[in-house]
């Protein structure tokens, strides 16, 4: 098997699949990716592929745009429905692999990241796949640093065949993570051909961006926490334990800004700003693009504990308490344990109940945790850099090292 670079003459293109249903956290991974290829690289242009049905409320760099294709939800038994139109899920599937194949086509991409799913969502990327390899264009795989117990995911993955992608599909996959922190193959028996290709880069570090919404400079004021849920869809437990704190405790540290999410349902919107009416020092928004900013002035965060939200708390050296998910994945709860055991930030874990006393008092404990910077180690946050290092291999440069091209013909 041979491994080609791209030689084509002209400016780069990059080609990224964002593995969305309902949330943030894929297309927010490969938005800051992309925004950082462009910005490294003068000659280069990203298209990235996402079913996110917000996606037009980013902003997005110069030389970076998105194809938008019909989305989808996964439904609380595990299926999955289309999101908007009136087919069955099995037509909206096809429709949607067939314009990411003639996306890929058109747009001719000199190098194929996918985010998460080495197939795509129920196979939909296979097709595309297949014919970017037959053409010789550099293949990767992106990984957050946390996928799922081994548990699960051992049997999920046997079930998508998703071992045979990473094996023989895929040219490179990157880990954007550290190994000594997590490791998504951790008790996953994995070829030495895949270990050999996996590069860890580190979390991907977020900045301020240039742009702000007036809100954060006029409406505020300092110094307040900001309670964050992502997406929203499954953040009703975390907000609803927050405004319980304040609810019972009039003298909590800090004012609360909660930001409750786009996806959230909206009677729950409305029940949680009805509450936050009656508290002086509760603020209530649903969504802002560019909540990075509000992370950068906020004295403490409280979260879920995403893979985005987690690089942002590090990124922007917060105190931070983590409320993890532990459905239908354990990913948040893993990395929030992993974070906790470093000493890195906090975590409280939902058991249903949701003391009032019990969130005050680790409200209370957090002006005195000690930062991220305080504890975690070096190159922690280089993960932008590697991947630009990586992606300039195979755009410019040689491809893989000797040393794996010799594993990878071994395999």
């Amino acid at each position: 098997m041979t491994y080609a670079v791209s030689n084509k003459r002209g400016p780069k293109r990059v080609l990224m699949y964002s593995h969305d249903t309902m949330g943030l956290g894929h297309l927010r991974r490969c938005r800051a990716i992309a925004h950082s290829l462009v910005e490294r690289q003068s000659d280069l242009s990203v298209l990235i592929l996402s079913g996110s049905p917000i996606i037009g409320s980013f902003d997005f760099r110069t030389r970076v745009d998105f194809v938008r294709i019909p989305g989808v939800i996964k439904l609380r038994n595990g299926d999955y429905t289309s999101l908007n139109l009136h087919l069955d899920i099995e037509d909206t599937l096809n429709l949607r692999s067939s314009i990411i194949k003639h996306t890929a086509d058109a747009f001719d991409p000199d190098l194929f990241i996918v985010d998460k799913e080495p197939w795509g969502l129920r196979g939909e990327v296979r097709p595309t796949l297949e014919m970017l390899k037959e053409r010789g264009t550099p293949l990767v795989l992106g990984l957050r640093d946390v996928m799922d117990e081994p548990e699960k995911l051992l049997p999920e993955w046997e079930r998508k065949n998703a071992v045979e992608a990473l094996r023989d599909v895929y040219d490179d996959i990157w880990v954007y993570g550290l190994q000594s922190v997590c490791d998504p193959y951790s008790g996953m028996p994995m070829p030495d051909s895949v270990q050999a290709k996996t590069s860890y880069t580190g979390y991907l570090k977020r900045k301020v961006p240039s742009h702000v919404h007036p809100i954060m400079t006029t409406d505020l004021e300092d110094p307040f926490i900001l309670v964050t849920a992502g997406g929203g869809g499954d953040g009703d437990g975390l907000m609803d334990w927050v405004l319980k704190a304040y609810e019972a405790d009039a003298d909590l540290p800090y004012r609360a800004l909660l930001v409750l999410g786009p996806f959230m349902p909206a009677e729950l919107q409305n029940d949680f700003m009805e509450r936050a009416a009656e508290l002086d020092r509760v603020d209530v928004i649903t969504f802002d693009s560019r909540i990075e900013s509000l992370m950068a002035r906020a004295a403490g965060i409280v979260a879920m504990g995403g893979y985005n939200t987690f690089c942002e708390i590090l990124s922007f050296d917060k105190r931070a308490l983590i409320v993890p998910r532990t459905e239908p994945r354990m990913e948040q709860y893993i990395r929030a344990a992993r974070a906790e055991e470093l000493g890195i930030t906090a975590m409280l874990v939902d058991d249903g109940e949701r003391d009032p006393d019990v969130m005050s008092e680790a409200l209370r404990r957090l002006p005195s945790q000690p930062t991220p910077s305080e504890t975690m180690e070096s190159g922690l946050l280089d993960g932008l850099e590697e991947v630009n290092r990586l992606a300039q291999n195979w755009l410019y440069g040689q491809g893989p090292t000797a040393k794996v091209a010799v594993l990878r013909r071994e395999a």
